[in-house]
């Protein structure tokens, strides 16, 4: 699985965000994009997750070097943002099992073994809600973490997250980006704090294509 972006760039307006993006982001690796506030880090993933079109250039989706569909892209992604919110009218448990019916969950998952992951098993049945906002968070991390999508998308994951909320996430991206793991993902974060991405390799100045 991979996504090649050529030459893209997004306008809003007048005001161009950036312009002439050139990347190959390949499963199996992980890059993150940083940049001030408003540089549009949000944007370019959101881009590259196929729910905003760009301005100019050139998005391609590969999957074993077959070309995908741009309206086939979304079967593939999860991603876990501030700017998405959860069906709040929802149990844990009705949310978990909605969620696996079109983003199925990695073998052996099922809503009370995730659950109990977000160390949530005491809240399977409660709304979302009345949730904190630190587990409302741990809730989107769990859906892209233990999603089976190829292609997972995280913008500033942390967001919410008292110390020991960044310890679990912090395990959980290991356990994701583990060499042995069976399913290799293409893992995208949007974040200007360094121990949200001080395990990736790949850091991408988002400023460079101003």
């Amino acid at each position: 699985m991979h996504i090649a972006a050529e030459k893209i760039g997004k306008k809003y307006r007048k005001e161009w965000i950036f312009r002439r993006v050139d990347l190959t982001l390949t499963a199996g690796n992980s890059y993150t994009f940083v940049g001030p506030n408003g540089s549009g880090k949000s944007t370019l993933l959101q881009l590259l997750a196929g729910s905003l079109p760009t301005t100019e250039g050139t998005l391609t989706y590969s999957l074993q070097d077959k070309a995908l569909e741009a309206d086939d892209w979304f079967r593939y992604v999860t991603i876990a943002a501030p700017y998405l919110e959860l069906v709040e009218e929802l149990t844990l448990d009705e949310l978990l099992t909605f969620h696996q019916t079109f983003k199925p969950f990695v073998a052996g998952q099922t809503p009370e073994t995730i659950a109990e992951k977000l160390w949530l098993g005491h809240a399977l049945d409660k709304e979302i809600k009345y949730f904190s906002s630190g587990m409302k968070q741990r809730v989107k991390l769990g859906l892209a973490f233990f999603s089976s999508s190829p292609i997972i998308i995280l913008d500033e994951p942390t967001s919410n997250l008292d110390r020991q909320g960044m310890n679990w996430y912090q395990e959980q991206i290991q356990q994701l980006i583990a060499p042995l793991n069976p399913l290799p993902r293409l893992l995208l974060i949007g974040s200007n704090q360094p121990e949200e991405y001080d395990f990736c390799p790949n850091v991408i100045d988002i400023t460079q294509w101003k």
